[in-house]
């Protein structure tokens, strides 16, 4: 039986494309989520002139309208979490707990930023001329082009979608080709609570022609991309050619340090969480564990241990703790890192293909024991569920290694010392630090973002995404 075609939306109608694919599950390769239709560069630019074409009404509207949406897109998700978690751990393969969880982080975004919408403030600001006024306000930035990653499939289009619309912008909207699902459930959300035609259009397929063609057309004024370091930097000279304003979070190696007087039990329990659980498909995942010396020997005995113990199977069954790598191509370049691991001489525990009782991509965990930084598999970021152990003698060591790196995304520390989570936090090159916490989870209301290679622009998430939705605009009138 065919499995039903799920279309794209532009300016308001459900619309085919010029080919589809179907969406796989990879826990269970027979199981299809359905067939997505693939928009051609002809539909993106359509979805683009709609977008423009809805862009006065909407960035002039009540702020109160756009509240009343976003607010009914939030509800929606709520009282559906349920039935789309179970559609996001079929395509993606994390745990039905961890896509629930990621489908109410959603669903908070959204509430988030109904209350954002009529909270826009400027600034009157005294001049230092005589009978003239300053008044300073934030105004839509126009047409934003998002392009989003597999691994977050609704969360991380929520935190650009929200946002965006609440403060009077357009959107045309790429999800990645392997998880459309969870996208294509969100749009129809958006559709059902009365966004109107124009204002939010979804163009499926693949980032070479659909996301190529979003980056390069004139219609688009501002980029925000969740992905990989290489198509970031292309996408960075590309939106530069068309002096569009441009948001990135791309990649992470990120490191997690074990100090001496770290409490063993919240030590591996941070580091099983940061560096497995979601398969170890996060930026924010804790890949490099950087361990001192005097803890180094217990800590790996009993990480990996724990590690070993993990339950790797089918998303959907509850006594699953990780699920499968999401396509069969990350899964080859996972184990491509183990062998690289071997032969740089790490003692490799861990880290094979399994067999489950479905055809799918499963993987398990891994560690590097006696890594250095130095090998490509400790400075190349592997999105999997791998992690390199590198050996310190104290804690200047350990802030050493943690930050030599070209990633900046998030780093941790555990420790009993309050001197040194207070050095830790304040010398650590990362956009984001946690003590005694996983590198991987943050808060919905707070911004998001990184250093160095791993994010470029203004930070995403909370009331710092103003910075990147809006532009500022200064007004002076002549009172005399």
């Amino acid at each position: 039986m065919r499995a039903t075609m799920k279309q794209n939306l532009i300016a308001g109608e459900w619309l085919d494309g010029v080919d589809a694919a179907p969406n796989l599950n990879p826990a269970d390769l027979s199981d299809v989520i359905g067939e997505y239709a693939h928009a051609s560069v002809e539909q993106v630019s359509d979805a683009v002139a709609a977008a423009n074409a809805a862009l006065p009404a909407w960035a002039n509207a009540s702020p109160q309208l756009r509240s009343d949406i976003l607010e009914a897109v939030a509800s929606e998700i709520f009282a559906c979490k349920e039935e789309i978690g179970t559609i996001l751990a079929r395509e993606e393969g994390k745990t039905l707990a961890e896509a629930i969880g990621e489908t109410a982080r959603a669903a908070q975004i959204f509430r988030f930023f109904a209350g954002e919408a009529i909270r826009v403030a400027g600034d009157a600001i005294a001049s230092v001329r005589p009978d003239v006024d300053v008044d300073v306000v934030r105004e839509p930035v126009g047409v934003v082009g998002m392009i989003t990653p597999w691994n977050f499939p609704i969360a991380i289009p929520a935190w650009k979608i929200a946002p965006a619309l609440a403060y009077g912008n357009t959107v045309v909207f790429k999800p990645a080709d392997l998880t459309p699902g969870s996208a294509h459930v969100l749009t129809e959300i958006l559709h059902k609570a009365g966004i109107p035609a124009g204002v939010f259009n979804l163009v499926m397929g693949r980032g070479s022609v659909v996301g190529q063609a979003i980056v390069d057309h004139p219609g688009v004024d501002a980029i925000t991309f969740t992905g990989s370091v290489p198509v970031g930097r292309k996408m960075a000279m590309d939106a530069a050619r068309g002096m569009k304003k441009l948001q990135m979070e791309m990649g992470g190696k990120n490191p997690m340090v074990i100090m001496d007087d770290a409490d063993m039990d919240i030590a591996v329990s941070t580091v099983l969480n940061g560096a497995f659980f979601s398969t170890g498909q996060r930026c924010t995942a804790s890949s490099r564990i950087i361990v001192q010396a005097g803890i180094h020997d217990a800590f790996v005995d009993q990480l990996s241990r724990e590690m070993q113990a993990l339950t790797v199977g089918n998303p959907l069954d509850a006594a699953t703790q990780i699920g499968p790598v999401v396509s069969e191509n990350q899964l080859n370049g996972n184990l491509g890192y183990v062998d690289l691991a071997r032969n740089e001489g790490a003692d490799v525990i861990g880290g094979d293909r399994l067999n489950r009782d479905t055809e799918g991509f499963f993987q398990a965990p891994a560690l590097f024991v006696g890594a250095t930084n130095q090998m490509r598999s400790s400075r190349e970021e592997i999105f999997g569920p791998c992690a390199s152990i590198i050996k310190v003698a104290d804690f200047d060591e350990a802030l050493s290694v943690s930050n030599d790196t070209e990633f900046g995304l998030s780093s941790g520390i555990c420790t009993s010392n309050l001197k040194y989570a207070r050095e830790f936090k304040r010398k650590s090159q990362a956009g984001m630090v946690m003590v005694n916490l996983p590198t991987a989870g943050v808060d919905y209301h707070v911004p998001f973002g990184g250093r160095k290679g791993s994010s470029y622009g203004s930070r995403e998430q909370g009331r710092y995404a103003a910075e990147f939705y809006t532009t500022v605009k200064t007004a002076y009138s002549f009172a005399g």
